[in-house]
């Protein structure tokens, strides 16, 4: 089982994440988490460079560099843990990428999508929980923080605005996708999160 969680900055996908492994253990499965960039001493080497801020990073070259991580990531920890069994919760996918590079930054999605399948394969998530993030409320839970922003996290409302937009035009295609309200409390959203899971493993 390889389920994504999604959303915008400040949406509750650790958070989600953490609830929703803690449910699978307790249900006597056995659980990786993980999240992109990242996954690998590779993709998290990429990671602190692609969140550090300093100088822009040309969109396209951030696409580059989060599929590289992509592919390194699958090859050392997904797809070995998929074949173990395991259920494999990770922390965004390629919707991110779609939906950060191309609606956000405006990268055309043709060319985003071929660069995802190049890194992914054939892998496909079974399920991808999306957290419906309202920008103001992604804000707020930011400032909530205190601590310093990335490079991703200082973007502004408008560019949110249009990432949310590509998350949701995404899930509006996909049967895989289900959508969560972002301000749910964690409970609801742990539960309505692993129904979906269970739901899928139920017609499969």
């Amino acid at each position: 089982m390889f389920a994504v969680i999604e959303g915008i900055e400040g949406s509750g996908k650790s958070t989600l994440q953490a609830g929703l492994a803690e449910a699978l253990r307790a249900r006597g499965r056995s659980v990786i988490t993980t999240r992109e960039p990242g996954g690998s001493p590779l993709g998290d080497a990429i990671r602190a460079l692609f969140l550090a801020p300093g100088p822009a990073i040309d969109p396209v070259a951030e696409a580059m560099l989060v599929n590289a991580a992509r592919a390194q990531h699958i090859a050392a920890l997904i797809r070995p843990a998929l074949l173990r069994g395991e259920v494999v919760l990770c922390d965004r996918f390629v919707d991110s990428t779609l939906a950060y590079q191309g609606y956000g930054r405006g990268v055309d999605l043709g060319l985003l999508r071929s660069l995802c399948d190049i890194a992914v394969g054939t892998l496909i998530p079974d399920v991808t929980i999306l957290l419906d993030c309202e920008p103001t409320l992604s804000r707020r839970r930011l400032l909530e923080r205190g601590s310093a922003r990335d490079r991703l996290e200082s973007e502004s409302a408008d560019f949110y605005e249009r990432v949310r937009d590509g998350f949701l035009a995404i899930a509006r295609e996909s049967e895989r996708h289900v959508v969560l309200r972002a301000d749910d409390d964690r409970e609801a959203l742990v539960a309505a999160a692993l129904a979906a899971i269970e739901g899928v493993q139920t017609r499969v």
